[in-house]
């Protein structure tokens, strides 16, 4: 599993707040099948707008994605480092912030073998969740997961939080909806 909080773990207070962890392919940003081509980056609609209600409510924010194109050989890390670094900036443009992106490379059936493996931080496993949670002081009971496939939802459960499933739209309208923060 890999993590880039950007030095911004560093400037982390030891308070436990609450936490929104967010998928990012088809939540924070249009899935167009194996993102990762910077070129390809397409904001949903409302994320920044959602990203800034949790910010400016003093949570802290997470994505966690499964980027199994790493391990099917559709492209390397360095690929989904640049995009989630294209993605921070897309929305800090916009004044939203990200504190951490976790993202897991690997997938069983992975042509790539340094990948192709069983692990416990490929959602439905909440492996990244529970980084997130042991590097960043958590408020569990009032963190949340947002993801649109059922594996999201699989691994707020499996990590104690509750999971709100996103089907398109307005990412902002729908947390207003689902009143969250």
């Amino acid at each position: 599993m890999s993590v880039d909080t950007s030095g911004a773990q560093q400037r982390a207070v030891s308070i436990r707040r609450p936490a929104a962890f967010f998928d990012r392919d088809g939540v924070l940003n249009v899935d167009t099948g194996y993102t990762h081509r910077c070129d390809d980056l397409q904001l949903q609609d409302g994320a920044a707008a959602a990203i800034r209600l949790f910010n400016d409510a003093g949570w802290r924010v997470f994505v966690v994605t499964n980027q199994s194109g790493v391990a099917r050989g559709y492209y390397d890390e360095a690929a989904v480092d640049a995009f989630n670094a294209a993605l921070r900036e897309a929305l800090a443009h916009e004044g939203a912030h990200i504190d951490a992106f976790y993202y897991c490379p690997h997938h069983p059936e992975g042509t790539v073998a340094a990948y192709a493996r069983v692990c416990d931080c490929r959602k439905p496993q909440p492996g990244m969740i529970r980084r997130a949670i042991a590097q960043w002081p958590t408020d569990l009971a009032h963190s949340i997961l947002i993801g649109d496939r059922s594996s999201d939802m699989q691994a707020a459960a499996a990590a104690g939080l509750r999971g709100l499933l996103f089907q398109g739209g307005n990412l902002a309208a729908f947390c207003q909806r689902m009143r969250v923060p």
